[in-house]
């Protein structure tokens, strides 16, 4: 089967997301995490926004939000925030943003030339002063995975995605199809009491040094992690425009 599916009730992205299993993700802290190291009223384009899990409580703490996907139906479940349809890498608005927004793990897709356009998206829209900030797997979490392996929920290998085993609430399981030159795919099964949706997909491990060249090639440049799982990063413009 493709590494790039999703089965279940409701719609389905193009990606493999079921819109029903995204809207029922608590944002686990993540709206908090990115307003603590944004100004206050700042201007926020979140690219891949999905619901609008991270826009909406964005925009709820005075933020002005963009919230960009390429799927409608992750659009109509955005509450507050501003919404654009279109694909990340196909995005240039007229306005400058304070910060950018990469959330989900999207800068480990496998293709290289699609990281590094979502990252020149980023850069694009922001202000001279402004900040990327990402969600990515660092190395050490594709280590703590094995070919073959079944992981049941927990921030250490679904993280940024809290799940709980109780009724009401979704269940989760990672199960490792294979890890092959670097690059590891998976299905996340989930379940809600007698619901049930699968996702496969593809993610690469990438060094500290692999982002840094992809964001110097894209004109950003690696500034700092923000949280000691290192699951969070700052980047900002770089000195100069790449060549």
């Amino acid at each position: 089967m493709s590494p790039n599916f999703g089965t279940g009730p409701g719609a389905i992205t193009a990606d493999g997301c079921a819109v029903e299993v995204y809207a029922r993700l608590a944002p686990a802290g993540v709206p908090e995490l990115i307003h603590e190291h944004t100004a206050a009223g700042a201007s926020v384009l979140d690219l891949g926004a999905g619901v609008g899990r991270i826009a909406d409580p964005l925009t709820d703490m005075g933020h002005r939000v963009v919230a960009v996907d390429d799927s409608r139906d992750m659009l109509a479940r955005v509450r507050s925030a501003t919404t654009v349809h279109c694909s990340i890498e196909h995005l240039r608005l007229p306005d400058r943003f304070d910060v950018a927004l990469l959330v989900s793990f999207l800068v480990n897709t496998p293709d290289a030339d699609r990281r590094r356009a979502f990252l020149a998206t980023a850069r694009h829209h922001l202000a001279p002063a402004g900040a990327v900030l990402m969600q990515w797997h660092p190395p050490e979490w594709f280590d703590a995975l094995a070919a073959g392996g079944s992981y049941s929920g927990g921030a250490r290998y679904l993280p940024g995605r809290p799940y709980a085993h109780e009724e009401g609430q979704l269940a989760a399981t990672l199960e490792v199809e294979s890890i092959t030159d670097g690059v590891l795919s998976a299905v996340v099964t989930y379940d809600l009491d007698d619901q049930h949706w699968t996702h496969g997909w593809q993610t690469r491990r990438l060094t500290v040094e692999d982002l840094d060249t992809d964001l110097q090639a894209s004109g950003l440049q690696f500034d700092r992690f923000l949280t000691q799982d290192r699951t969070w990063v700052r980047a900002a413009m770089a000195a100069r425009e790449p060549a």
